[in-house]
């Protein structure tokens, strides 16, 4: 079974269970000296960390409220009851949450969700523990979700898990969140949504027949804005948690697809496409065959998984008849009937609040053939396989409301590209892919003052060998990247009519980079891998210093974060911040 033995490993992935820029993982101490390094993993290493940084909070009177605190060790989801704090007031400059886990043992990771009245607040996975235990703690800001927060709710949270004389670990969590009251000096963020929506389902008409097929959505009648949220994770421990690797049917692989290893999210508004999006190659600590690359620093996005968010304004004005309009997400590229998607929806609504109806259309609806093309080259058994794959789509939607403030126009352009270079030997010894997703987006919002454009381009990229040498020895080296930008410009003439030349009035930049190199025995007990390690990771984070919606200029000395993290055999060998 040697030959199919990297594969069967990946597949036995993170069980399903069921966002945002800033997120941390605490605590960090000091590195360690050289001569504290061992020359193998131990039975022990560092607690999980990252090189994000922390959320940042307001010099503000706070509150903090036990959100679920529960020990999973099967999938019976832990359920409880949300109450608003006391003494916070009811509108909040922040609102952070905050996961704080342990566990100790044998366990695979896992994914978990959190949910609130319905919402999806958090989506998370679990990191691998040592057998003398571990903690770790993830913060996220969710102060976009303070409407769904002023109400007791029902609460939902599971971390799908099994334990059994094997798998020992059961996960141990709590979770709080912390409330900053609002000030004059600490206000409410300006673009805080004013509603928080789920979709629903239809009941069946008088005649037993259901009048709308899905998932539907009914938005406020005066809305003006719509943006929907989308947790898109591929998992569960089959091929769709590496779906990046899978190679056309017609090559000799483990895992298939008839269209190759493209993936693509998509959101329909009435059966018609309204919005496209890469989903993030996630890598859980478990990936790549090789737990070890993962027990300190996991890869980007694995402790809190953030929503594809899908800009709906150019549809509000077709949404705001005050009927229910059905909503459907699928990921194209998915081989038909093959498990592994979740797709939990929000919708992030802004109404106007001087009209109880705001009237509009769908002016523009530009949709590029897409491309996909996944081409498989055998090759003799010493150079082995090779599949290279080549996708592109485009679309552009357009439309308007009529405020109380005039009528204000948006139009949303999405343009997605992948590329990927797969080689492979026969039985999978040797498992390699260089690839590389790019997700760029336009958004220009003309009315209501000035006309105003933002470009965010998102890079996602994965570079990767893994190869099962003598004695059993497995090595896998890997680098990640996650990668995003986002301007915005404000163009047109001033509010007086004279001439005015586009000016940039915000800015971001983060550039978060994993690299991993990891070597262990298998097919051996625990205690006789003899695994070796280095990883490290580090985070970039620049931007205007009111962040993405602030005010700046092209000479503004900006914000900077700068972190890099490096383990050797689990231990902490370096903690440098440069800015």
């Amino acid at each position: 079974m040697r030959n199919r033995l990297i594969m069967s490993m990946l597949r036995r992935g993170a069980v399903l269970a069921g966002a945002t820029l800033l997120v941390s993982i605490l605590p960090s101490v000091a590195p360690a000296q050289a001569a504290d390094v061992p020359a193998e993993f131990g039975t022990d290493w560092h607690d999980p960390l990252t090189a994000a940084p922390p959320v940042p909070k307001p010099d503000a009177e706070s509150c903090e409220v036990t959100l679920a605190e529960a020990r999973f060790r099967d999938f019976t989801p832990y359920r409880g009851t949300y109450t608003p704090p006391d003494g916070c007031g009811d509108r909040w400059s922040k609102v952070v949450l905050r996961l704080d886990g342990k566990v100790k043992g044998r366990q695979y990771d896992r994914l978990g969700h959190l949910q609130v009245g319905g919402v999806e607040i958090f989506r998370t996975s679990t990191p691998q523990p040592s057998p003398d235990g571990i903690t770790w703690s993830v913060e996220k800001d969710v102060t976009r979700y303070s409407d769904t927060l002023r109400r007791a709710q029902d609460v939902e949270m599971l971390i799908g898990n099994v334990v059994d004389d094997t798998y020992t670990g059961v996960i141990d969590v709590k979770v709080t969140l912390t409330f900053y009251r609002a000030t004059p000096t600490t206000p409410a963020p300006p673009d805080t949504p004013d509603r928080v929506l789920t979709l629903t389902e239809e009941p069946p008409t008088a005649d037993g027949s259901t009048p709308t097929k899905g998932p539907t959505l009914t938005t406020p009648r005066n809305t003006e804005r719509v943006v929907a949220e989308v947790y898109a994770t591929g998992s569960g421990g089959g091929c769709e948690e590496y779906w990046y690797l899978t190679v056309p049917s017609s090559a000799p692989y483990s895992c298939q697809a008839d269209d190759g290893p493209y993936r693509e999210v998509q959101l329909r508004v009435d059966g018609r496409l309204a919005g496209i999006a890469t989903p993030f190659p996630t890598v859980w600590t478990g990936g790549w065959s090789n737990p070890f690359l993962w027990y300190v620093v996991p890869g980007p996005r694995a402790f809190d998984i953030k929503p594809i968010a899908y800009d709906l304004t150019p549809f509000a004005g077709l949404l705001n008849d005050g009927r229910p309009h059905r909503i459907e997400v699928s990921v194209a590229g998915l081989p038909e009937g093959r498990p592994g998607w979740s797709t939990p929806v929000n919708v992030l609504v802004w109404q106007d609040e001087k009209r109880t109806h705001v009237p509009g259309g769908l002016t523009v609806h530009r949709e590029g053939a897409p491309a996909n093309s996944s081409v498989y080259t055998p090759g003799p058994e010493n150079d082995g396989h090779r599949a290279d794959t080549e996708a592109a789509h485009r679309l552009t939607v357009s439309g308007y409301v009529d405020t109380s403030h005039g009528r204000v126009a948006t139009t949303v352009s999405r343009s997605l590209a992948h590329t990927s270079a797969h080689r492979w030997t026969d039985g999978e010894t040797t498992d390699a892919l260089d690839a590389q997703w790019t997700d760029h987006e336009t958004v220009t919002v003309d009315g209501r003052g000035p006309a105003r454009t933002t470009r965010a381009h998102r890079t996602y990229t994965m570079a990767g060998t893994t190869t099962l040498g003598a004695a059993d020895r497995l090595r896998t080296v890997l680098t990640l990247g996650d990668r995003a930008t986002s301007v915005t410009t404000q163009h047109g003439p001033t509010h007086d009519g004279s001439p005015q030349d586009d000016r940039r009035i915000a800015w971001s930049r983060l550039d978060d980079t994993y690299t991993g190199d990891a070597t262990y025995t298998v097919n051996v007990p625990r205690d006789q891998r003899h695994a070796v390690a280095t990883t490290s990771e580090r985070y970039r984070l620049y931007g205007s210093p009111a962040g993405p919606a602030g005010p700046a200029g092209p000479a503004d000395p900006s914000t900077c974060y700068d972190r890099t993290l490096t383990t050797v055999q689990g231990v902490l060998t370096e903690d440098r911040r440069r800015c």
